[in-house]
């Protein structure tokens, strides 16, 4: 068993987005439980900001900060997205780019057995050539997005190509089977500058292309009970061992949290315990998205319209250098007290959604989030809002998971109205109970420890003997 084997020593560079940050984190402690050693990098503000680790982790985990090299246009305080609004992520590449120099540094000393990084960090991959160190890129992202983008010329002949938003939102021509999930036009459009022209001096394709190339396999936070048929294609168009490692759900240490976190969940759950079972909508769209004023408005005025409870954890910046502060509906909060809660500070996701009052989740779609909301039962309502969100998002309306709010197919606006009557088909109709029935059929095949427990003694077991790798398939896990 892998289990059983000697130690390895790992490395692991996540980009600097929490949304990459906490899945890496996940895979770190599956892989310190069973005795192998990782240097979990990342810039000083991330690691401080990371999630207490349980202390039977600490001797296998060590939290390295690497200070984050200085740019021009980027604030001083920013050290992850989380910081920025979308137009200053492009300089927060640039500075990871120049922070490469140090891990070349790091790594050198170290000498670990293998690296797993991200996307981002291309400039290190002939740094771990030189220096003869193994690599495996792991995608955050599930297998569907990773078989649709992965073709793109940039990542298949490492060059910066040009390509426009229209040739992303039809099925590819490598994509053998009917689906429905493919991005919209508004999606790609939101994201085109960052993931085709702007991803700091390069593209974020190209950055991909890199990465893949010089990696020896491909990690996939994705399961065969999932998407079996995407996790052979993305296999089949990569060209390389392509490993799901599951959905690694969020973890908490329990005795994590300072006062002042404790205290503010106890008043969080002090509502929610006077409210009915199963009757909260909790509204939250995650570190990287930020609803623009019209679309906060709409979003606003629709939970109003539902007349349900729900609790919104509203961001209205992303860090001080965003200049467009959303505002809320005049007399919004005046009309809805009582009924619904506005959070703009710290909110713990994990114990709001393990709440019995809460029955829906409001999400972006973005990975981590739906992965929590499958492991509490919770029905979705889903706003995509960026092209991996869209491509989640029609996964689980093809699964029957999760129930999409109607938009403009090309600009991607919405109204008030189909928010209102989205939450209600889900949350009150009749209508509703599929999704609620779905998603607990889906959990106990997604979040089943010893499913879990094999993925990872098939990851390690390639990562002691990577030539004895054979593809697993759909049928044998």
């Amino acid at each position: 068993m892998a289990s059983e084997s000697s130690t390895l020593h790992i490395v692991m560079l996540p980009w600097l987005a929490f949304g990459h940050i906490i899945p890496y984190l996940e895979l770190a402690k599956l892989l310190a439980e069973r005795g192998n050693k990782i240097w979990f990098v990342s810039t000083p503000r991330n690691i401080q900001r990371l999630p207490k680790l349980h202390p039977h982790l600490v001797p296998n985990i060590d939290l390295i900060g690497l200070p984050l090299p200085q740019v021009e246009n980027l604030p001083e305080d920013a050290e992850s997205t989380l910081d920025l609004p979308y137009d200053k992520v492009r300089y927060l590449k640039i500075a990871f780019d120049e922070l490469q120099d140090s891990m070349a540094a790091f790594l050198q000393t170290l000498s670990p057995d293998w690296v797993i990084h991200d996307f981002a960090s291309f400039r290190l991959v002939p740094i771990m050539e030189k220096l003869s160190i193994p690599s495996v890129y792991f995608s955050i992202f599930t297998a569907s997005i990773n078989a649709i983008f992965f073709p793109q010329s940039a990542v298949i002949d490492g060059v910066d190509s040009p390509v426009e938003p229209k040739h992303t939102t039809s099925k590819p021509k490598w994509v053998p089977f009917e689906t429905t999930i493919m991005p919209r036009n508004f999606e790609m459009e939101r994201v085109f500058n960052d993931a085709y022209i702007d991803g700091g001096n390069v593209s974020d394709l190209y950055r991909l292309g890199v990465t893949v190339k010089g990696a020896s396999a491909v990690f996939v936070r994705s399961c065969y009970e999932l998407e079996p048929e995407w996790l052979q294609l993305a296999e089949e168009v990569v060209g390389k061992p392509t490993i799901p490692v599951g959905l690694l759900p969020t973890t908490a240490y329990d005795d994590e949290e300072d006062d002042d976190k404790k205290a503010a969940w106890l008043e969080i759950k002090e509502w929610l315990d006077k409210q009915e079972k199963g009757s909260v909508v909790y509204v939250a769209f995650g570190s990287e998205t930020k609803p623009n004023q019209e679309e906060v408005v709409e979003i606003a005025l629709g939970l109003e319209l539902s007349q349900l409870p729900f609790f919104w954890v509203y961001r209205k910046q992303r860090g001080s250098a965003d200049a467009e502060v959303t505002k809320l509906p005049e007399g919004f909060e005046e009309r809805t007290r009582g009924r619904g809660v506005i959070c703009t500070s710290w909110a713990p996701q994990l114990k709001i959604l393990s709440h019995d009052s809460v029955g829906g989740f409001l999400t972006h779609s973005g990975w981590s989030s739906v992965v929590e909301a499958v492991k509490f039962e919770k029905k979705l309502i889903l706003l995509p809002f960026l092209a991996d969100q869209g491509i989640i998002a029609r996964l689980l309306v093809e699964k029957e998971m999760g129930y999409a709010i109607a938009r403009d197919e090309n600009d991607g606006s919405f109204s008030r109205d189909s928010v209102a009557e989205s939450l209600r088909v889900v949350m009150v109709e009749e209508q509703g109970k599929v999704f609620a029935e779905n998603v607990k059929k889906m959990k106990a095949k997604l979040f089943d420890k010893e499913r879990q427990d094999n993925y990872v003694n098939k990851l390690l077991d390639y990562l002691h003997a990577p030539t004895m790798y054979q593809p697993s398939g759909s049928n044998k896990n």
